[in-house]
């Protein structure tokens, strides 16, 4: 019977992946090769490992090793009011039912370093919203938590983000919600009074709450087939009835078996509704 011929590359990874699971309880194994591969060597020639399997070895005794390589496992790409469209769309068909609930909770799956959080609560704010929501960010990396919870991001982004901001629909100077201090933008604390930022893995844990919108963004592109459906499983099941969920705009949720539970609402900006 012919085996099928995995590469060393390919055995050290599946392998880094399992031990990175066992020991921490992180698991990335049903992270799409391309992204494991690509972060992992980077990761190597930072942390100046020969091999795959050198990492690996760093990694399960030394776990300063690990918290190391977590910040390449879950690199942030992200903006504030990334793709405008998408917040041009919740303000015009989400916002107003929204409207209709007496309080909120809202959910940003993969929040990162938080700047998707700050442009939901400066979109809440401007909708009235905000002092009835309460938006609970999570993440699985601890050092992304800890730099969302200090609301504040570096200067030279503002330019780009007022930019974003502007075509969003903001209805404010984009600079009314933050100062500048040395060469950060301190952003309100007002914005994340009602912000509750916590560890949570979207392969490995469960629902903590009843929301009547979810955001996650640009995180399940990274994922395999089997964690995509885990974490669709997970938003169907915290969203209230017809809650909304938006995704990022190269995700969808075509062919999950999730597929029916959900209606778009502006199919171009990934919003869908649970039916």
């Amino acid at each position: 019977m012919h085996k099928p011929h995995h590469s060393d590359t390919e055995i050290e990874l599946k392998l880094l992946m399992e031990a990175i699971y066992l020991k921490y309880s992180y698991d990335f194994r049903d992270y799409t090769l391309a992204s494991q591969k690509r972060r992992v060597l980077h990761a190597m020639r930072e942390l100046g490992c020969a091999t795959i399997s050198a990492l690996q070895e760093r990694v399960v005794h030394q776990p300063k090793a690990f918290s190391e390589l977590l910040q390449y496992l879950t690199i942030p790409v992200t903006e504030m009011f990334r793709d405008p469209g998408y917040y041009a769309a919740l303000r015009e068909h989400v916002i107003p039912v929204l409207r209709t609930y007496p309080s909120l909770k809202i959910w940003v799956a993969g929040c990162s370093t938080g700047e998707e959080v700050f442009s939901l609560a400066i979109l809440l704010k401007e909708e009235g919203l905000l002092e009835r929501s309460i938006i609970y960010a999570t993440d699985i990396n601890p050092k992304s938590l800890e730099k969302a919870r200090k609301c504040m991001f570096p200067l030279e982004n503002m330019r780009a983000y007022t930019q974003n901001y502007q075509q969003a629909g903001g209805k404010r100077a984009f600079s009314d919600y933050y100062t500048a201090a040395y060469n950060a933008a301190l952003f309100d604390r007002s914005l994340c009074e009602n912000v509750t930022f916590a560890d949570h893995s979207l392969a490995t844990d469960t629902v903590f709450a009843e929301t009547q919108l979810i955001s996650c963004r640009n995180v399940m592109i990274y994922f395999k087939k089997k964690l995509q459906e885990r974490a669709l499983g997970l938003f169907h099941e915290s969203l209230c009835h017809r809650g909304f969920l938006g995704l990022g705009s190269k995700e969808s949720i075509d062919f999950s078996s999730y597929a029916r539970h959900f209606e778009p609402i502006v199919k171009r900006e990934r919003i869908f509704r649970k039916l």
